[in-house]
């Protein structure tokens, strides 16, 4: 059988389905399609979502809601990013804030300039913030983070615990991380989430790193099937996948399986059990 188009069996425990979107539109996507130098420039530093690119975080909050997703997601991991946080909070969130609710919201009203209202974190999934899913690295100021106190007040319900440094020291001004350095960054952090306990894991990054983490795979698989997996993302554009532990890296059991005869003993097929029963006939 061509290995390119039979199917792959794994046990369920060993995958987990991660639902991959990248931000929406920022200001710098707009500047940068017009003259790609405008990457270069400090006026995109930590660039926000655009008035168009808020129409699609809130045309995806609407499909994720209408395709029963919103309810199965377990975890959102978010790169450290305004964009990022911004598409992350608006997309899997809960919506605008009631008045009366004590809880800390997910996004503050009108972080990043976005003249939004506040975002509430009643009914939804935990958010986390994750350094290793970041843009690629270096040059281009829109890729450079704030500060993590700066952050905090502004999406005060993201969980920044796993970020060591404060200030941004992964961006550097003149070393641009290296197309095989993304790559191997994105490895990492599929490793990582296969310790994971949760099983259905949002992950709100951008157009590079997603593009690089997933570039060594579906090398098994059929030609359309290889492209479907490591096309360039759209803004905003979500796709599902499942990722196979096969190394074992996880160490979690199926909470499905069950191990059948208890206590436990062989069951012989049916035609051994008449072999044997013809032998003790014939010895008696």
């Amino acid at each position: 059988m061509d290995s390119t188009s039979g199917p792959a069996l794994y046990p369920l425990h060993r995958c987990k389905t991660l639902h991959l979107v990248r931000h929406a539109q920022g200001h710098h996507n707009v500047a940068g399609e017009k003259n790609h130098d405008e990457y270069l420039s400090e006026d995109y530093f930590d660039a926000a979502l655009t008035p168009l690119g808020w129409q699609q975080v809130d045309n995806l909050h609407k499909h994720v809601k209408a395709c029963g997703l919103s309810k199965k997601i377990e975890l959102v991991i978010v790169s450290p990013l305004m964009r990022t946080m911004q598409t992350a909070v608006g997309v899997f969130g809960g919506g605008d804030c009631t008045d009366g609710v004590s809880v800390p919201p997910l996004m503050s009203a009108n972080a990043g300039d976005s003249d939004r209202p506040a975002i509430s974190s009643l009914n939804c999934p935990p958010f986390l913030s994750v350094e290793l899913c970041r843009e690629h690295l270096g040059v281009h100021p829109c890729d450079r983070r704030r500060s993590i106190t700066q952050y905090q007040p502004l999406f005060p319900a993201i969980d920044f615990s796993l970020i060591e440094d404060n200030e941004d020291v992964l961006w550097k001004t003149d070393i641009r991380e290296k197309n095989e350095e993304v790559a191997e960054r994105g490895m990492k952090f599929l490793n990582w989430i296969l310790t994971r306990e949760e099983k259905e894991i949002a992950v709100v990054s951008h157009s590079g790193f997603l593009y690089h983490a997933l570039s060594a795979f579906g090398n098994d698989c059929h030609p359309s099937v290889k492209s479907e997996i490591t096309n360039h993302f759209a803004n905003c554009e979500l796709r599902s996948v499942v990722i196979v532990d096969r190394g074992m890296t996880g160490s979690d059991i199926s909470p499905t399986n069950y191990p059948g005869k208890i206590p436990y003993g062989l069951d012989l097929p049916s035609d051994v059990v008449k072999e044997e029963n013809a032998q003790k006939i014939g010895q008696s």
